[in-house]
């Protein structure tokens, strides 16, 4: 399979029409959702009782450039996203829709100016920060038995430290995370802003019967031709039983992003699971 794929580069569109695809989308999307078909999961009023995947991860990271008041909103806005979602129950054959249960961030909900990645750059906006909720999901989900059914790289990689293409960007409510059940048993989501880590777990009722490794192939640093550095990967994960025997070896994803970095920088990533 092959890994690199010429990127072109961007074009910005004018505000009109850049205002005019997000409308187009936005409702789209919101026609899925009516008439799509889909069942969706909602919050339960109970536990399941069996841990699969637990993980934590820094609330501040002290970005070199970026305003410490906008990590701060961060966490704040992180705080009303959660109470969203924490405890959705996604039974058999359910959905789990990152805005659909999260809705619009807007600053009559209480939503602060978080970072947010634009075009290549780093700036602020309303509800900035949660693509450090997306991703963070989205690597949880990675080891477990759901499906990843629907998300979003960020076209722009900002650091060289984590695995690329273990992120996810969201962006209201097009850019979707959508996770699918396809076992026969439930899954719950749990998060928790702590004081100062972002903690998670999928529990289920019943133990795990796998674990799971992710690992990238393939991976690719390429100079285009007009003049930035892209990066190339696929995504796969090793499946091991549960007496550490390997019994699958999968495809998870492909990626291609900017880099926003030179090879071998060390700059950091606000946008990290």
């Amino acid at each position: 399979m092959k890994v690199y794929r010429s990127i072109q580069q961007p074009k910005y569109r004018s505000a009109l029409r850049q205002k005019l695809g997000t409308a187009y989308l936005t409702l789209k999307r919101y026609m899925l959702w009516t008439f799509g078909g889909i069942k969706f999961a909602k919050k339960g009023a109970y536990e399941l009782g069996s841990e699969h995947f637990t993980h934590q991860t820094p609330l501040l990271r002290h970005l070199r450039g970026i305003d410490i008041s906008l990590e701060k909103n961060k966490i704040a806005n992180l705080h009303i996203a959660i109470d969203r979602i924490h405890g959705v129950v996604l039974k058999s054959g359910e959905v789990f829709s990152f805005w659909k249960l999260i809705g619009r961030p807007t600053r009559r909900r209480g939503y602060l100016e978080g970072v947010i990645l634009r075009r290549g750059t780093f700036g602020s906006g309303i509800g900035g920060g949660l693509c450090h909720l997306s991703g963070f999901i989205y690597w949880m989900t990675l080891h477990t038995p759901l499906t990843v059914a629907e998300r979003h790289r960020h076209g722009y990689d900002t650091t060289p430290d984590k695995l690329f293409g273990s992120d996810a960007t969201c962006f209201y409510n097009f850019k979707d995370l959508m996770i699918k059940n396809n076992t026969a048993q439930p899954f719950q989501l749990l998060i928790e802003v702590g004081e100062d880590q972002l903690r998670g777990m999928w529990k289920s009722n019943a133990p795990p019967a796998f674990k799971y490794e992710i690992y990238e192939k393939e991976s690719v640093i390429h100079l285009e031709e007009w003049g930035e550095y892209t990066r190339h990967n696929h995504l796969y994960r090793k499946i091991y039983d549960i007496n550490n025997i390997l019994v699958g070896d999968e495809f998870v994803a492909e990626n291609h992003a900017i880099m926003m970095y030179p090879p071998a920088s060390d700059k950091e990533n606000p946008c990290n699971q």
